[in-house]
């Protein structure tokens, strides 16, 4: 199976494991595969970026690459290593205090990442491109209490090369528990979306 089938067949898998799932991947959010992700409607940032579509790539185990070991300063002061090797799934989200699709799925990510908590899901933040006071306040005004590690200059968000990199802000990865790069959503996430894809790592 090609990944373009993959990932065009992931509003189906996912409506099958999650009640409601079906309408959130239908119209508005295109299915495509890493080369056809972004379109002509996206919009090229001021920092360089491009903002992306909301489309959905979920990949077969035999095309997942390994996922990087990412490890930085947080916002809180501290230091934060991605829990790899713990056989944990891990939600990595980029995102920028600037960035509007940001401010508004942030709610969204708070809110599944303390549903999945028990589950042994590890969410943790991205944040890019931004200034240290401000993405404090973002990350104090929505109530976000997993781990955000600072990548100013965009350097730790690279390091997912080939492996469904997150080029646009915002975008969400999703790591499985084998270390390994298995999803991506490129631009706002929607709850129905990351649950999906959480769900479907799950039930492995």
């Amino acid at each position: 199976m090609t990944r373009q089938v993959v990932t065009k067949s992931i509003c189906l898998l996912v409506s099958l494991s999650l009640l409601g799932l079906l309408a959130a991947c239908g119209g508005s959010q295109q299915l495509a595969d890493a080369s056809q992700s972004l379109t002509s409607d996206d919009t090229t940032l001021d920092q360089g970026f491009v903002a992306g579509d909301g489309s959905i790539t979920y990949l077969p185990v035999a095309e997942r690459l390994p996922a990087p070991a990412l490890e930085g300063p947080t916002l809180d002061g501290g230091v934060y290593a991605l829990p790899l090797g713990e056989g944990k799934i891990v939600v990595v989200n980029v995102w920028a205090s600037w960035c509007a699709p940001c401010r508004a799925e942030a709610p969204v990510l708070e809110k599944v990442a303390k549903e999945f908590a028990s589950k042994g899901v590890q969410f943790v933040g991205l944040n890019i491109r931004d200034s240290l006071p401000t993405a404090r306040a973002f990350a104090k005004t929505f109530g976000i209490a997993y781990p955000n590690i600072v990548d100013k200059a965009g350097e730790l968000q690279v390091k997912f090369g080939s492996a469904l990199p997150p080029q646009a802000i915002p975008s969400t990865v999703v790591i499985d528990q084998q270390d390994r790069v298995a999803g991506r959503v490129l631009g706002r996430v929607s709850e129905s979306s990351l649950r999906g894809l959480i769900e479907l790592l799950l039930v492995k």
